[in-house]
């Protein structure tokens, strides 16, 4: 057997691999108890970072663990906020790679600063290159090399990181000897990488290259219950960077918040907590904060201006209430903007299924 074929038999046999662990992980989430799944995190620190109880996370790390030590790419997907760096740290630091976790955000970068910052450069390889510049993918040779918002990437960049993931080499600019590199590839994004690619915006080879281990983070609405174990780490957290006594939180902070759908997710809320400890003075922290920054949100949105926000409720109409017909409008219309017109996103914050939502939207079309 040639050396390209026994490489692609060994390819063919991780993605085999591959799949049978996503199977597997299926038959986890359903076939187990959160307790069930929790004793069997062999490294619980390695997840230390992310704070969580909700069995889909548990699941998740468990997961991580089954393929950390796999060379093949990993892609994590879910909305802004819900920590896909943290995910990734996660799978560096379980890998049993020596070499370090170089991270960037490539949204914004056109080809040439890609190329420039991931492969880097020789001397004289354009004007004003006067010395060479190492590109992440040798900083993080022998490690992992995460790329954020990767749907963001241009078409022209998306070849090139292709070529880099199958051959496992890259040229710099400017020279003409590839490199061969050893660094792992992982990846996040909060788009659809499908959508992208039926309207021609991402390569179908690279989508299929990049998720051989796919990982879904669920937003922060669809693990309420986490929402008493964050705050309390997150205002420890901002009393120490503030140097304030850690505070005490009024009761009704947890009703207000389970009322809320927290778009931005766990960033979202620690931006809030920061916001509150800044400000707060007495022994229990104010409630205002959280009111406002709620308000806030939905005076951005399609809510009424005479929707105003009360101590234990989220809304309260101060005139005649709407009908049922009139709130389901103004439920969907607000989904619809939260998900920027996605219907299966929309879907997943009303709580429905996407077919339920098209078939709203088409009656009231």
């Amino acid at each position: 057997m040639s050396e390209k074929s026994e490489l692609d038999f060994l390819h063919h046999q991780l993605f085999k691999y591959a799949e049978d662990i996503a199977r597997l992980y299926q038959e986890l989430k359903t076939g187990y108890s959160k307790d069930e799944i929790e004793d069997m995190i062999k490294r619980p620190e390695a997840f230390a970072e992310i704070i969580t109880n909700s069995k889909e996370m548990l699941a998740i790390f468990l997961y991580i663990e089954s393929i950390s030590q796999t060379f093949l790419p990993v892609l994590i997907t879910g909305e802004t906020g819900v920590g896909k760096e943290l995910i990734a740290r996660s799978i560096h630091s379980l890998s049993g790679l020596k070499g370090p976790f170089v991270a960037i955000n490539v949204a914004g970068l056109d080809d040439n600063l890609f190329s420039d910052a991931i492969f880097g450069h020789i001397k004289g390889a354009f004007t004003g290159a006067d010395k060479v510049r190492r590109g992440l993918v040798e900083k993080a040779s022998g490690g992992t090399l995460f790329l954020d918002e990767i749907g963001d990437l241009s078409l022209v960049s998306q070849a090139k990181l292709l070529r880099l993931l199958q051959e496992r080499e890259y040229l710099p600019l400017g020279q003409d000897e590839p490199k061969k590199t050893d660094v792992r590839i992982v990846t996040a994004t909060n788009q659809d990488l499908w959508a992208l690619q039926r309207v021609g915006k991402f390569r179908k080879d690279l989508n299929f290259r990049l998720r051989i281990h796919h990982i879904y983070v669920p937003p922060l609405r669809e693990r309420m219950d986490d929402i008493p174990l964050l705050m309390d780490h997150l205002l420890g957290e901002a009393a120490r960077a503030l140097n304030k006594k850690k505070p005490t939180l009024p009761k009704e902070v947890f009703k207000l918040l389970g009322t809320y759908s927290f778009p931005g997710n766990v960033r979202e809320l620690q931006t809030m907590v920061f916001d509150a400890v800044s400000r707060h003075k007495a022994r229990i922290l104010s409630l205002e904060v959280f009111k406002s920054h709620i308000a806030r949100e939905y005076k951005d949105s399609t809510v009424p201006a005479e929707v105003q926000l009360e101590e234990t409720a989220l809304l309260t109409f101060s005139t005649k209430l709407p009908s049922i017909k009139q709130a389901t409008q103004l439920l969907v219309a607000e989904a619809m903007k939260r998900a920027d017109g996605n219907q299966s996103v929309a879907a997943r914050i009303l709580g429905i299924s996407h077919q339920a939502l098209s078939k709203r939207l088409k009656s009231e079309s």
